[in-house]
């Protein structure tokens, strides 16, 4: 608290106030009661300066250490709140320009307190009929006051409750704030209403506002006399001035001297009980009294009703503390100004209390000049300081008064009206408003003299009064606690709930598409189910029992079947004399062990031991029937379960079998293998003696049992013909296998397909060899092409004649592929377990000789074409680049490139990172300015309005009540504003269509503007979260924040109507508009895809809660441009496209060609979308255009991979048109661009399409070949599709295209390359044959066994990155090269990886644009 007239801090007015000496009993006061009355309504008339300014500003008041009644516990640095007092905006801003505070009512003695200071608080306490006043039922009270009312509502110290019962609506604010106030306020009340009826009675013809004004006009006036010529006189004890007219040049203007003097003056002088009508009315309240002897009663300097969060103050203390807010003079300066003698320093002026004297002259250093004017006129004998003020003010404000009611020149009363007036005496109005005769009060009712009716009967002690309620502080956030923090944890909890409700959604559509396909075609049942046995499985501890059915087959085979029949589980007897089970005696006798010797036993619970009795029977008979015997044992179950050989630990086995088996084939240390210690050697060595099964080594190889490659390779592999395989006989394979020479692994197949063994392989047997490996790849070649690739080997090898092939015919056949049959490997499930540096890692140790690939003949400088020659190990791999096969192949004119020359790595690696960074900054320095541009605003954005806040806003007051919480809520409430506006531009489709065409595609990268979405999207959530969190700190703080700062805060929503209290948390959070949007927003912001949250956006910011909304400063130009991009695509929307024609593709491929609305112009790669009305939905849904931009109709290739593409389906399927009569009709929006546009910018391309994501590339291709064909100039040179399909009869269309493609292109633009990736790698011996009959069928016919096409058919993945090495070896002179690529997110990943890596290289820069679907 700073110094206030010149004394320190340490003065403080609580001190002063305590060196009173307090009597215990009070002094018998002559003035009645009516003078307290009346003396605080006139307060109220003439000033209401005790509102609380803005912004807040508090000169706490101090409490000394220990006092009895505010730090009883001793605590110290306990303080009162005080709060300043409003001020004129403009003042207090310089030594020169202090503060004026600002008076609520007019200051003139015009009934203000009566009728309220202005015109609306007039008409709001009028009937509007017969000019009165607005009474409750009782007329003798005023009407009610509401919650919504504008009158002061303070909380009762005594009880801590609040509201508006038995508040009446008065004229003033505070007319309720004491019962003296209230009483004098229902006397005017009456008086009015008295002369609104005499009138009404005298002029019955007079309106309500007549009779309204005229009852007012008296009213006014006979208070303006009982005030200044009967209650003055009789409280000061001196007679007033006579009135000698208007003075219009006098300043009559309340002086800060008068407010604090007069209201202490009152306060202090306030006894502490009045009698009234024999009974004792006790006020403990406001029960203060300043006696003749100048002292405070007790109840008046700690028992005062408090402020802000206290229930009690220091009355005297409170008014001493405003003396300074006010800034009034010292005490002599004051007595100087008034024409009176200042005190010297003997201190006699004052009373004779020479212990008050000497406790106060010590807290002034002894020197009266210092002293301030509240305390030294309270302790003056005779009040003369007080008096001077008081009768000054009076008397400035009756003669500056034009409208006194003695000025005659104002026209108000005649004479005679003045005269009557002048002599009516409150006397006169007490009787006209009560139902008592004048006798029973006394003439004078501001003094109470010896033989009056009404004399105090007895002298008020302190046992005559009740004790008073004690301090109590008030907790605002009491009880809020739970509730706060169950809401601040559902709010973190909703992006859990939208995580909820999005499973439930995709759970629901992906059901509702199951039973869509499901009604497409008819249900298939894995197997018939006839003559089964149910029970239930048991697997082991950790899985749930599940139902099975068993079936005993007559071929010693029992079949197990899960809950949809499908077969689980195939259980082989022929090789078993006996069958051994293990029945359990306890627990219901309901579990039964089927041992099953070299494989995982069987475990079967039953409901009830009379189902596993008449299982027991029925096997039995079947085992009797099939010549086996049955020996059954019992024991308890839980023995029973531990003796059974699990399922997992039969995995547990087999993986230490694999391990092992490796580690021999590859020579790996036994540790690596599994052999981890003594203790594990026992499980090491059953492993090893273990045997595989069927079904086991099927699943090995990850083919089914049935399998026509698993039969061949189990038969050949079982030596011993037990129906198992062990593990010197599985390990006898392998090696031959994994070291095998070509000749031994050539033999080895020979030997599996040689069916009889008479050491011939006949045409059949060869055609069934081809069908095994066929049969792997799901049947891609039909028997025609298989026996026509058969036909063509043996013709090619010269062996046409032949029907049977000798095992050295076969090598023979094979001669040229000697290095495929060496790298040939026979993949296992558990190759990979091994580890160390020999482990299976050898298996790759030549990879790169997996695949051909175009090197450059670093001699001639010529680019040649291999034929799946082998590489160095050193050498990166990369895909094989050449002239089609079956062309006439002829010598390359030399073409000699000029290279630029390339920066060699530093072996440092901290030079390479700063390389890698250069070439970062180099590729994505279009995005890096972008975001760096972006983010500077944001943060600019944020950063202003943090700073506005917190430093330079107006002075409200709220960065001083929340600091931190205002700076960052209105910073990322400004961000977000920006970002949610700026995220519209993200989606104007139509708007980037256009500036691709622009130089503005330059500097702007508008192919990540999706991506560039998404980033504004997480920078918005991230805002958002900062902005909720400084909501959060802010409504905390509110909810403690008492009412007389909120008013500040908040002028437009509360008012400072003395209840303290401020909202609860909720009120906040969910009745307020900025609130209830905020949670709103905040639910949505969970759950943005199923809503769109714009409008919310505008209504949360336009509230004007705190700020005034700015929201549209951010909002309006996107939103106008987000509009406009809106209502061109609406208008193409309206348009009907007829439907050309309709085809049903395999693959759920839909193929719609429909005509080409007018002015329809679209480059090769764009996208549309479309809807059709005849689903039932006005939805869009995009895809890309197949058809290129010189043909007369557009196309679509549309996959059913949801409901809504599969019910196009089935309303453009035969039977739908044929039902409807003609082709649906479609809306068409669009076109629109992306990356993919931008093939022909760049001199070589690469176009990697992968499933349905070949349609872009579709219209991509077609486009160049006419292009070329018309010789149009285009910047590309080259380009390289990479078509990456499951299989090739999965988009048989695509094959079309690049069928038409390799006719049409005579000037070899386009290199095809097509990866089918349901084969294994071309080394895996299940298509090593594959591979061989591909390459032949290629070299004879010049087109691929697969496709039926000449481009090169790979098998397995591609590998991207060694194909863009190759490709920079190839176009050394070419500085960048698109890459465009569309499909599956993880295809699309490993291209854009393969990109980054290469890109770190100082050579050719790859640009990659894609799409995911």
């Amino acid at each position: 608290m700073a110094k206030a007239n010149g004394f320190a801090e340490k003065d403080c007015k609580k001190e002063i106030n305590d060196i009173v000496k307090y009597p215990q009993e009070s002094i018998p006061n002559q003035s009645f009661p009516f003078g307290y009355l009346t003396g605080f309504h006139v307060l109220s008339e003439v000033f209401e300066a005790d509102k609380p300014g803005c912004p807040a500003e508090f000169l706490n008041m101090r409490i000394p250490k220990g006092d009895r009644v505010f730090d009883p516990s001793k605590s110290g640095g306990v303080v009162l709140p005080f709060q300043r007092m409003q001020w004129l905006e403009g003042t207090g801003q310089s030594p020169n320009s202090p503060r004026d505070q600002v008076n609520a009512v007019t200051g003139w003695l015009d009934g203000s307190a009566i009728y309220g200071p202005s015109h609306s608080w007039s008409d709001s306490l009028r009937t509007f009929s017969g000019g009165m006043l607005a009474s409750e039922t009782d007329p003798g009270l005023p009407r009610q006051s509401q919650a919504s009312s504008l009158m002061w509502k303070a909380l009762d110290p005594a009880t801590g409750q609040g509201g508006p019962k038995g508040i009446y609506d008065f004229g003033s604010a505070r007319g309720n704030e004491n019962p003296f106030l209230q009483a004098m306020s229902i006397v005017w009340f009456r008086y009015h209403n008295y002369w609104a009826q005499k009138l009404a009675r005298e002029n019955p013809s007079w309106l309500d506002e007549d009779l309204f004004q005229h009852a007012r006009k008296r009213v006014v006036a006979t208070y303006q006399k009982i005030v200044l010529y009967e209650w003055l006189p009789t409280f000061l004890r001196s007679n007033i001035a006579e009135y000698e007219g208007y003075k219009q040049h006098i300043d009559s203007r309340i002086s800060p001297e008068f407010l604090a003097a007069s209201a202490l003056f009152l306060g202090t002088m306030v006894p502490s009980g009045v009698y009234m009508s024999q009974l004792l009315i006790i006020c403990c309240v406001p029960a203060p009294g300043l006696v003749r002897s100048s002292l405070v009663q007790r109840h008046g300097r700690n028992y005062w009703y408090g402020t802000v969060k206290y229930s009690r103050t220091d009355f005297v203390a409170s008014w001493i503390q405003r003396g300074r807010d006010l800034g009034l003079p010292t005490y002599n300066k004051a007595r100087q100004f008034f024409q009176l003698d200042p005190a010297d320093d003997r201190w006699k002026i004052f009373q004779k209390n020479q212990t008050l004297i000497e406790g106060l002259a010590a807290l002034y250093g002894n020197d009266t000049d210092r002293l301030e004017l509240l305390p030294g006129a309270l302790l003056e004998a005779n009040r003369t300081l007080f008096h001077a003020i008081m009768k000054d003010q009076f008397v400035r404000l009756r003669d500056g008064d034009r409208f006194w009611f003695e000025n005659t020149k104002n026209g108000l009363f005649s004479s005679e009206e003045i005269d009557t007036i002048k002599n009516t005496s409150f006397h006169d109005v007490l009787v006209a408003v009560t139902y008592v005769n004048s006798t029973e009060i006394q003439a004078d009712v501001f003094l109470c003299n010896s033989g009056d009716l009404y004399l105090q009967s007895q002298q008020l002690t302190t046992q005559h009064l009740p004790p008073c309620v004690s301090l109590t502080t008030l907790d605002y956030f009491k009880g809020s606690v739970p509730g706060f923090v169950i809401l601040i944890i559902a709010l973190c909890c909703l992006p859990l709930v939208s995580l909820l409700i999005a499973w439930i959604v995709a759970f629901a559509r992906r059901r509702d598409f199951k039973k869509l396909q499901k009604g497409q075609r008819p249900s298939v049942r894995s197997e018939a189910f006839s003559g089964g046995l149910s029970a239930f499985e048991w697997q082991d501890p950790k899985t749930a029992t599940s139902q099975v059915y068993l079936q005993l087959h007559e071929d010693k085979v029992i079949k197990v079947l899960d809950s949809k029949l499908a077969v689980v589980r195939s259980i082989n007897l022929k090789n078993q004399q006996q069958v051994e089970t293990i029945l359990s005696n306890n627990k219901g006798n309901k579990t039964l062990l089927l041992k099953i010797p070299k494989e995982y036993d069987l475990v079967l619970q039953f409901s009830s031991e009379a189902e596993r009795r008449d299982f027991l029977a029925q096997l039995k008979v079947y085992l009797e029937r099939s010549r086996l015997t049955l020996h059954a044992s019992e024991m308890k179950e839980q023995q029973l379960l531990k003796k059974a050989v699990t399922k997992e630990q039969r995995k547990h086995l087999l993986d230490l079998f694999f391990r092992h088996l490796f580690a021999q084939v590859l020579d790996i240390d036994t540790l690596d293998a599994g052999e981890l210690s003594l203790e594990t050697s026992q499980k090491v060595k059953e492993a090893l003696k273990c045997e595989l099964s069927r079904a086991e080594f099927a699943d090995a190889l990850g083919l089914k049992p049935q399998s026509v490659f698993v039969d061949s390779m189990f038969s050949m592999a079982d030596k011993d013909g037990n129906g198992y395989i062990s593990f010197r006989e599985f390990l006898d394979i392998l090696v031959v296998f994994m070291k095998g020479s070509p000749q031994e692994k050539s033999k080895q197949m020979f030997t599996m397909y040689d069916i009889d063994g008479n050491g011939f392989l006949s045409k059949e047997e060869f055609y069934r060899m081809l069908r095994s490996f066929i049969e792997i790849s799901n049947n891609c070649l039909t028997r025609d092409q298989t026996e026509q690739v058969i036909e063509s080997m043996f013709r090619e090898s010269g062996f046409q004649d032949k029907e049977e092939l000798t095992c050295e015919d076969f090598h023979y056949m094979l001669r040229d592929h000697d290095n495929e049959l060496r790298l040939t490997q026979l993949c296992v499930k558990g190759q990979g377990g091994g580890g160390g540096e020999g482990g299976p890692d050898r298996f790759r140790q030549n990879m790169s000789n997996r695949v051909s690939f175009i090197n450059k003949d670093k001699e001639a400088n010529l680019f040649l074409n291999h034929e799946d020659q082998t590489a160095p190990p050193m050498e990166s791999p990369g895909l094989e680049l050449r002239k089609r096969p079956g062309k006439k192949s002829s010598l390359l004119q030399p073409h000699l490139y000029t290279e630029a020359r390339r920066e060699k790595y530093h072996r440092g690696l901290v030079h390479q990172k700063i390389q890698h960074f250069k070439r970062f900054i180099e590729n994505y320095r279009r995005h890096i300015i972008c975001v760096v541009i972006f983010s500077a605003i944001t943060a600019g954005v944020f950063a202003e309005r943090a700073y506005y806040y917190g430093f330079a806003s107006p002075p409200t007051g709220i960065a001083d009540t929340t600091f931190v919480g205002i700076m960052i809520s209105r910073g990322g409430g400004a961000s977000i504003s920006f970002m949610y506006s700026f995220i519209l531009l993200t989606m104007c489709r139509n708007l980037i269509t256009f500036l691709r065409e622009t130089f503005f595609n330059r500097y702007i990268p508008f192919d990540s503007a999706v991506d560039f979405h998404r980033w504004i999207a997480m920078g918005a959530l991230i805002f958002s979260i900062l902005h909720t969190l400084g909501h959060i700190v802010n409504v905390y703080i509110f909810s403690v924040t008492p009412l007389s700062v909120l008013s500040c805060l908040f002028s437009g929503v509360f008012l400072d109507d003395g209840s303290q209290i401020p909202p609860k948390y909720y009120w906040w959070f969910f009745e307020t508009v900025p609130g209830m949007t905020g949670v709103l927003l905040l639910v949505i912001l969970a759950v943005m895809y199923v809503f769109d949250f714009q409008g919310l956006v505008i209504i949360h910011g336009s509230y004007a809660l705190i700020q005034q909304p700015r929201f549209h400063i951010y909002f309006l130009v996107p939103a106008l441009i987000y509009g406009t991009d809106k209502l061109i695509s609406l208008s193409r929307k309206k348009v009907e496209i007829g439907v050309v024609k309709a085809e049903l593709l395999p693959s759920g491929v839909t193929h719609l060609q429909f005509q080409r609305p007018e002015d329809f112009d679209y480059r090769s790669g764009q996208w549309v979308r479309i809807a059709c009305l005849s689903l039932g939905t006005t939805e869009y849904h995009p895809f890309t255009l197949t058809s290129a931009p010189h043909e007369d109709t557009l196309s679509l290739h549309i996959r059913a991979a949801g409901p809504w593409t599969t019910r196009l389906r089935e309303l453009y399927s035969p039977e739908s048109v044929a039902e409807i009569g003609r082709y649906p009709k479609l809306y068409l929006d669009g076109p629109f661009g992306e990356g993919h546009q931008e093939w022909n910018k760049f001199e070589v391309s690469v176009l990697v399409g992968g499933g349905i994501g070949v349609t872009p590339f579709a219209s991509i291709l077609k486009d160049l070949v006419f292009k070329s064909l018309v010789g149009s100039k285009i910047p590309c040179k080259k380009i390289y599709f990479i078509w990456v399909t499951r299989t090739q009869r999965q988009f048989e269309w695509v094959a079309d295209i690049i069928r038409e493609l390799e006719e049409k292109d005579q000037r070899e633009l386009v290199s095809v390359h097509i990866y089918i990736t349901q084969l294994a790698e071309k080394f895996d011996l299940r298509t090593t044959m594959l591979y061989i009959c591909e390459r032949h069928f290629q070299k004879v016919l010049n087109r691929s066994l697969f496709t039926g096409l000449r481009s090169i058919t790979h098998f397995g993945r591609p590998p991207f990155l060694p194909f863009f090495c190759s490709l920079q070896e190839v176009h050394p002179e070419v500085k960048k090269i698109g890459v465009f690529s569309c499909g599956p997110p993880g295809m699309t990943k490993n291209v854009e990886k393969a990109c980054k890596k290469i890109n770190k290289r100082d050579q050719t820069y790859f640009v990659h644009h894609y799409e995911n679907f």
